[in-house]
């Protein structure tokens, strides 16, 4: 009883500590967790040493002297039970690795072969996110500047989701406090805005809040929003946050949480999704098939990428993919968005793991629902898209980011934006696919489509769809040339309708015999801003 005694304070400081542990590390109370079992491994050796003891003491020449127990020890048996955790925690992951599950791993993700130009619907520049991450950064940064309000407490947050709002793609980031001392001084108040940037427009909001954001990764204690999600699930094993906005722009934190389908640490997809709103905290827990259309992240896109490469690498078990390597195909180095079917959709080319600069396919993967759709189409991997587009303006020394896919005339297109040392958007090129030595260059979006499709049809690469072409005839109500990188057009509109006609000199000369009052048949092509004529009866 007396030594119980002695050793109670130690028993306290013990249980402090692994309280403090827990509360700064926050590990998920789950088997599945390898931050549970080291946490347990870890927290036993430190008990099993303590108390196989009688006593612990360093001498005045600095050595450390101890007693043992005698007999049957407590330390016996805390060895024993030590080795034990260790040994479940190696064979574990051992049995849960894909050099023996390698068909369960291949089988996690479902597959389907799909048509390029029935899914990609033809090109709608106001659902083409034109920017990417690294860009919205500056265009966010730029606007924190002008905010003389926020600017010395806050700064923008490196989060930028890409979602669907209303209809648009945009990214969202919230505010987050410029240091701990800012957080001192604010927190009262909370965060009170997030920045959203239209992709298709470049426009940048700072969008302030009714009501603040109390919930977020820059917070401290009870409020940080990790701490907050394992105090309310403690079992549940977290997942990459994303930060977005329901359809009234309230935001929230997208929490996908693990789920392990083989062994005990192996086959991780999602199985569950909480949803915590970042103004009140309220959470709601949910299966990942009753998660509101308004969500867009659930699969975080390198989970994706990596599910897909082990579908498409261990078809024929683990040693083919070592060894042999036969029909083993892996995604590309790098991957971009496309908003499909009001989801966010991760796009990846597929290529061989001997590592050639072609591609035999695409995959599109959905963000919310985890379908995925591969499209065959040989052509260019994304990087020598990303050269050729890129020697097209070597003078002007601008650098490529990762394509977008597009569907241009029924062709397989990469889209990439050129950006100057800054990183600001000054041009943009077409690449096709197949034949990566067309590129297309244009100060707009739609001048580089116009351009892109001239050299298409030079090349004779596609021929116009006669199902796409509609017949307008009228009266011309108005006529004007213009002229567009050294070429003549003529642009008109008919009565009774507010609708541009761009029809090419070069291709229809005798254009200039119209005058307004005339009546004219012609062939046409919709495009965002003009239709395009392809025949003049």
């Amino acid at each position: 009883m007396k030594k119980s005694l002695k050793k109670l304070p130690l028993i306290i400081v013990l249980l402090l500590a692994a309280a403090i542990y827990y509360y700064v590390t926050i590990p998920a109370f789950n088997i599945h967790s390898t931050g549970t079992w080291m946490f347990l491994i870890c927290g036993w050796a430190v008990i099993v040493f303590l108390f196989s003891f009688r006593k612990i003491r360093f001498t005045k020449n600095g050595k450390l002297e101890y007693e043992k127990e005698k007999g049957f020890t407590f330390a016996k048996l805390g060895f024993g039970i030590l080795g034990l955790l260790v040994l479940v925690l190696l064979v574990g992951s051992l049995l849960s690795s894909p050099i023996i599950n390698a068909k369960k791993y291949q089988q996690l993700l479902t597959v389907e072969n799909r048509e390029f130009a029935e899914d990609i619907k033809p090109v709608d520049y106001n659902q083409i996110p034109l920017l990417d991450k690294a860009s919205a950064e500056l265009l966010g940064n730029r606007k924190m500047g002008t905010m003389v309000e926020y600017v010395s407490q806050f700064e923008v947050s490196s989060i930028y989701s890409q979602i669907n709002y209303q209809g648009k793609p945009v990214r969202v980031t919230p505010l987050v406090y410029a240091s701990p001392i800012k957080w001192l001084t604010n927190q009262a108040d909370g965060i009170p805005a997030y920045i959203m940037i239209d992709m298709a427009t470049q426009e940048t909001e700072c969008v302030k809040l009714a009501q603040p954001i109390r919930y977020s990764m820059s917070e401290y204690f009870g409020r940080n929003i990790y701490r907050h999600l394992r105090f309310n699930y403690p079992t549940y094993i977290f997942d990459q946050l994303s930060f977005e906005i329901d359809d009234e722009g309230t935001p929230y934190w997208i929490c996908p949480v693990k789920q392990f389908n083989v062994g005990l640490f192996g086959g991780q997809t999602i199985g569950k999704v909480v949803l915590c709103n970042a103004v009140t905290g309220e959470t709601q827990s949910m299966d990942v098939d009753q998660v509101p259309e308004w969500v867009d992240r659930v699969y975080p896109a390198d989970l994706l990428v990596e599910l897909y490469d082990y579908h498409g690498i261990l078809k024929n078990g683990y040693f083919n993919s070592i060894l042999g390597q036969r029909d083993c195909l892996r995604t590309t180095d790098g991957f971009n968005y496309i908003a499909m079917d009001d989801d966010v959709w991760v796009y990846t080319g597929v290529t061989s793991v001997s590592g050639d600069e072609s591609n035999v396919g695409f995959v599109l993967m959905n963000q919310r629902t985890m379908e995925t759709r591969y499209y065959t189409c040989a052509g260019a991997e994304e990087y020598s898209a990303m050269s050729s587009a890129e020697g097209q303006v070597q003078n002007l020394g601008y650098r490529a980011a990762f394509p977008l896919l597009l569907n241009i005339s029924g062709e397989p297109t990469y889209f990439l934006a050129l950006k100057d040392s800054a990183g600001l958007v000054k041009k943009y090129a077409m690449v096709n696919i197949q034949r990566y030595q067309i590129v297309a260059i244009g100060d707009t979006a739609a001048e580089c489509e116009k351009a892109y499709r001239s050299l298409m049809a030079e090349n004779q690469i596609t021929k116009t769809d006669a199902d796409a072409i509609q017949e307008r005839t009228g009266v011309i109500r108005k006529i004007t040339p213009g002229v567009i990188d050294g070429n003549t057009y003529y642009y008109l509109m008919l009565e009774n309708s507010e609708d541009i006609f761009e029809i090419s000199l070069s291709d229809f000369v005798g254009i200039v015999r119209y005058e307004p009052g005339d009546r004219i048949s012609m062939g046409c092509l919709e495009g965002t801003d003009t239709w395009e004529v392809v025949e003049l009866k």
